[in-house]
């Protein structure tokens, strides 16, 4: 199994109906359903499902939002909101993607992670 393919699997998961307050790290991808307030720290996934509700400082690899996000959102790779998604905050990520529909009320600094310096 390749490293990109061991990333993509799931390797924790709040569920719907399920709050949790506190300090989430992980490695791998992440996704939560339910309730989360805190700090999330990963250079990995973070999903947050339709039914997921998010309130946190949050520090990523790369994140994906179809429930609600509220906080400071630090994203090394890149953030998608897609159109269920709604965004409360602030963001510094290197790339973008906010889907029609989506509702998004954020500043944005689009910062240069990703980029590669010239040769």
């Amino acid at each position: 199994m390749s490293k990109k393919e061991k990333n993509d699997e799931i390797c924790g998961f709040i569920d719907q109906g399920t709050e949790f307050n506190g300090n989430l790290k992980f490695n791998g991808t992440f996704r939560i359903d339910g309730n989360f307030k805190g700090k999330i720290v990963s250079n990995s996934k973070l999903i947050v499902g339709e039914k997921g509700k998010v309130e946190a400082e949050i520090d990523i690899g790369h994140l994906i939002v179809s429930g609600e996000v509220k906080g400071k959102i630090n994203a090394k790779e890149k953030v998608e909101v897609y159109s269920k998604g709604k965004v409360y905050g602030d963001i510094i990520t290197p790339k973008l993607m906010v889907e029609e529909g989506a509702f998004f009320h954020a500043s944005c600094k689009m910062d240069g992670y990703g980029e590669k310096s010239p040769k």
